[in-house]
């Protein structure tokens, strides 16, 4: 059964750490701006205690600093998605220690956990909105009991400002959790778009472009580390005459049991595909020669044994086989060797399978 090589593997890494990238990106200038404005609104309520000097200094410092030390942290990460979500997540904590060092002042703490909370929502869902909430309430309780920190509300208008936690609270998180969920959807449709373009209608294999990428890949690994690997070109003989003798139909139902056959017989890490027409390609990695010439006759008996459709129908395939050598300054160079030897199959009777030279 084919699956991804190694190189594949490492296409969905380079995604993550492109998409963690552009969510550093995304974020940088709403956290700046977001806590610009909070530093106002902390601000208003450690004035309201009196703070002392090294607080004004700790605010200034997390509010107008942090963004600046959050965004290049993410973009340097080994993981970058890994690091933002990180970062989002002592926004949070922070939050919950302002909110203390408040002694938790309804209106700026309500106004905090509410802005605190959409972005949350917007970026993770619901998960990681209640994991940031439970760090945010974990900092609030830590530095409340460290400092001897008590609630402390007026009771006059107690009543009045906690009747207006639900809009506050509620209403930011139903519209962050709403661009989640829309976000969510469109990467969804962008991975089938993705999954559909380099995929061939016919056969289900990647297609002409999506499998060359893969040997480029594959031809870049090999030289940084040296690991042995190979390319098959494989042709169906005399396809012409299947279409003309038997229709269009016969001949696709035998493209499609051609790549049924390729699946049942490679290994996990090869990358059979659909180079075009009846010609197809198949990337070994880790085979040196011998091994991928193994692997080809294992493959063209396998067709040769093969009685496709309701006709019966048999078809024979020549093979060409290029191990990864040293001369083979591009990816494009490798596989145009094993095209070689595959018309040198062809042109000494087909049905066989030579080595490129």
């Amino acid at each position: 059964m084919s699956g991804e090589d190694p190189a594949e593997a490492s296409a969905p890494a380079e995604r993550r750490a492109e998409e963690g990238r552009r969510l550093a990106r995304r974020m940088y200038v709403p956290r700046v701006v977001g806590l610009g404005l909070g530093a106002l609104c902390i601000g208003g309520g450690l004035w309201e205690l009196g703070a002392p000097l090294w607080l004004w200094v700790l605010l200034a410092l997390n509010t107008l600093g942090w963004p600046h030390l959050a965004y290049p942290l993410a973009l340097r990460s080994r993981d970058p998605y890994r690091a933002e979500l990180r970062n989002l997540t002592l926004d949070s904590v922070w939050g919950g220690i302002w909110i203390a060092a408040m002694h938790f002042n309804l209106a700026p703490s309500a106004v905090l956990v509410s802005m605190l909370a959409m972005d949350k929502a917007a970026v993770g869902g619901i998960k990681f909105l209640a994991r940031c909430l439970a760090a945010q309430l974990g900092a609030a309780v830590v530095v409340a009991l460290a400092a001897g920190i008590e609630l402390q509300a007026q009771p006059s208008e107690f009543a009045a400002r906690l009747a207006t936690l639900p809009l506050l609270l509620c209403y930011p998180i139903m519209v962050g959790l709403t661009g989640y969920h829309l976000a969510a959807r469109v990467r969804r449709q962008n991975e089938q778009l993705r999954a559909l373009s380099a995929t061939d209608g016919l056969t289900g294999l990647p297609n002409h472009t999506s499998w060359e990428q893969a040997v480029e890949r594959e031809f870049a690994r090999c030289r940084r580390g040296g690991h042995p690997s190979s390319v098959l070109m494989l042709d169906l003989d005399h396809f012409k005459s299947i279409n003309d003798t038997h229709g269009h139909a016969a001949g696709d139902a035998v493209l499609r049991r051609v790549a049924e056959i390729l699946r049942s017989i490679l290994r996990a890490q090869d990358v059979p595909g659909r180079y075009g027409g009846e010609e197809f390609g198949v990337l070994l990695p880790g085979s040196d020669a011998a091994g991928a010439e193994a692997i080809a006759e294992r493959v063209r008996r396998r067709l040769e044994g093969a009685a496709i459709g309701p006709g019966r129908l048999r078809v024979t395939a020549s093979i060409g086989c290029a191990a990864l050598g040293a001369g083979d300054a591009r990816a494009a160079a490798w596989i145009a060797r094993a095209d070689r030897a595959l018309y040198r199959a062809k042109a000494a009777g087909r049905n066989r399978t030579l080595r490129a030279e």
